[in-house]
């Protein structure tokens, strides 16, 4: 899409164009106003401070524990998903015992989410990635990872049959290392992780951010509704091309730092299921109701209604 979103810092230069694809641009791509951005993320920030649900994968920088949370949570609410995800670590601890259990096992695990094309791919990456280290994400094996190349035909054998769990984590070294020091044989990188089966852009994000603490934009239902209500109320995150908008929204307001961008992003999912809710505008507690355009819009209505009385 060719919208481009920049906070108002100054001059900016346009094309000439048409007076309605002119129009329709502006409707598409909102102005944001560095000032704004920064009450935003300073304001929502702090609120998650203080109001932060205590969740388990919140306390751990393990990608492959992250990168369970994130596929057991789309579809499925947190409550249900706390037994599960600890249950399923219990059973398979890493992405090593992962690959090496036949799908019917890791299914019988995952029994009682639904959805079960989640843990179908969940397995295939586990296997993709042990079988093939870096180039599962497109890189070409290089230093100590090309070394081992002759080792991948004897590392498939060991994870189609379930054996060898010693020898797969001598031949294939880690790829990154989580925010934590924690080895990891996923990238940390959100572009590389879309290349594996079953990330889609938010889960890339999520675990580039909460895992690797990357400066990472991430954008589901949650946030999308957030952001659309804050800074662009007239768009719809259904629409795909709104849905792009948003995300070119949700990149603005990342802070400059992975480590902050951690607690940004923990801070939009918790607004939009806690206060800024698909049911509920909770706009008397809302931490950022003072920058947000539907709550602006909200204020003046209720003004109007006022003196009209």
């Amino acid at each position: 899409m060719g919208t481009a979103l920049t906070a108002v810092r100054g001059k900016s230069t346009r094309r000439a164009t048409s007076p309605r694809s002119a129009a329709k641009k502006r409707k598409r791509s909102p102005r944001l106003k560095a000032e704004a951005l920064r009450e935003f993320g300073t304001k929502l920030r702090a609120w998650y401070r203080r109001n932060a649900r205590d969740l388990p994968w919140r306390k751990t920088r393990d990608p492959y524990a992250i990168l369970v949370s994130e596929l057991m949570l789309q579809q499925t609410q947190v409550s249900r998903v706390l037994d599960f995800w600890h249950r399923f670590l219990q059973r398979f601890p890493s992405l090593q015992h992962l690959a090496e259990a036949p799908e019917g096992q890791v299914l019988a695990q995952w029994q009682g989410l639904g959805y079960y094309a989640r843990a179908r791919n969940l397995h295939a990456l586990s296997r993709r990635v042990l079988r093939e280290g870096a180039r599962a994400w497109g890189d070409e094996p290089s230093g100590s990872v090309a070394s081992n190349d002759a080792s991948v035909g004897k590392e498939s054998s060991n994870v189609s049959h379930g054996t060898g769990r010693d020898d797969l984590r001598a031949t294939r070294p880690p790829v990154a290392f989580a925010a934590d020091g924690t080895p990891s044989w996923l990238p940390a990188e959100a572009e590389k992780l879309r290349r594996l089966p079953g990330i889609g852009a938010y889960t890339a994000g999520a675990v580039s951010t909460f895992a690797f603490e990357r400066r990472a934009a991430l954008v589901d239902t949650n946030v999308a509704r957030v952001l659309a209500r804050v800074f662009a109320p007239k768009l719809n995150p259904k629409r795909p091309r709104d849905f792009t908008v948003l995300w070119q929204i949700s990149e603005a307001t990342l802070p400059r730092t992975g480590k902050a961008s951690w607690t940004h992003n923990q801070a939009l999912m918790e607004l939009g299921a806690l206060v800024c809710t698909a049911r509920v505008k909770r706009c008397e507690v809302c931490p950022v109701s003072r920058v947000c355009r539907s709550s602006e819009t909200k204020r003046t209505a209720s003004k109007r209604a006022k003196s009209v009385r």
